[in-house]
């Protein structure tokens, strides 16, 4: 599959994301195995933003291992707005250059009752530099221990896949857990890392995520969709490892990154419909929040999201789609294409 992806995010600007990919069994003749992936991807911003991604995720021994790989290299330009509601609403921005690499990998083994549990590991660096020029004067500041970080961690995955097809659900259900325990070297120097750093102390922090769905076919060619994501951090964690709405599709139609807090929650709904030649549907909506502990959800901070968007069938024989979502938040609005189902 091939798609050249065009673009246009309040985060990082227009352009466009090439997307390539190839599904398949490592044996035809398999009908136990999921099949296995292998893909890239790019960005190309006119707001400067360049990124490349190499991953794989494979499906070996008739399902018994599940193996993921990903490399990832390239700088965002996007704005800071700080944490918290109060610091989302205002929108008073740092606009900011992150670049740096990461390398992830993950195996995952099959212990009973479609459960996959597994080790997972990161290495990554990043570099933050701020741009001044294109900043609100009373812009959120970054403390400096964040701009010159190098980043190990190591985690575990617990998954039940009840799915029938991973591409396409139309019934069943995923449940998704992974914890990850992060290691943070920082060194002092010129912003944006370059220059005689001073190597300051090692902090840590942890994150832990959950993502529960369930399908169900309402009649054939029409799904309903349902998705929760629970984001929890403790420790000293930088902003860009702290709970982000918007950025993993948790609800769509908000700036990635304009809510940043320690805890988030968000649901949302989706109805998927086939249509004749290749096309279908999808209208979907939900609602969310981010708050620095559990206790400060409330229901003036909700944040939410309704939206809407046509698909096309890449590939037939799994079911994979193009989408395009249109969707409205609180007070912003965001259009962006993907390929496979948001959640």
């Amino acid at each position: 599959m091939a798609a050249p992806l065009p673009m246009s995010s309040p985060a990082i600007g227009t352009g466009i994301i090439p997307v390539f990919g190839y599904i398949f069994p490592f044996n035809k003749n398999d009908k136990v195995t999921p099949p296995s992936v292998v893909g890239a991807a790019g960005l190309i911003t006119n707001g400067g933003s360049r990124a490349l991604a190499l991953a794989g995720n494979f499906f070996v021994k008739g399902g018994a291992y599940e193996i993921t790989g990903l490399v990832l290299t390239g700088h965002l330009d996007y704005n800071f707005y700080g944490t918290g509601n109060e610091a989302g609403n205002a929108g008073r921005k740092l606009a900011i250059q992150q670049g740096g690499r990461v390398f992830f990998g993950e195996a995952l083994r099959r212990i009973g009752h479609k459960f996959y549990l597994g080790p997972r590991a990161w290495v990554a660096h990043s570099e933050i530099t701020p741009n001044l020029s294109k900043s609100d004067s009373d812009h959120p500041d970054i403390p400096l221990p964040f701009f010159n970080t190098d980043v190990k961690a190591w985690g575990i995955r617990l998954q039940r896949d009840g799915r029938t097809n991973r591409f396409f659900p139309t019934d069943g259900s995923l449940l998704d857990l992974t914890s990850n325990f992060f290691y943070v070297s920082p060194t002092i120097g010129l912003a944006g890392g370059t220059g005689t750093g001073i190597q300051e102390s090692n902090f840590q922090f942890q994150a832990y995520r959950l993502d529960a769905n369930k399908y169900a076919e309402v009649r054939k060619g029409q799904v309903l969709a349902y998705n929760l994501s629970l984001c929890g951090v403790f420790g000293e964690a930088p902003f860009y490892g702290q709970c982000i709405f918007g950025a993993n599709n948790e609800l769509r139609g908000y700036t990635a990154g304009q809510y940043i807090d320690r805890f988030m929650f968000a649901t949302q709904l989706e109805y998927r419909i086939d249509l004749p030649k290749r096309f279908g549907v999808a209208v979907f909506g939900g609602v969310g929040e981010v708050a620095p502990s559990v206790g400060h959800f409330n229901y003036d901070n909700l944040l939410p999201s309704i939206g809407a968007g046509p698909r096309f069938i890449l590939s037939k024989k799994y079911h994979v789609n193009l989408r395009l979502d249109l969707a409205k938040g609180k007070n912003s609005q965001t259009w962006s294409m993907g390929v496979g189902e948001a959640f």
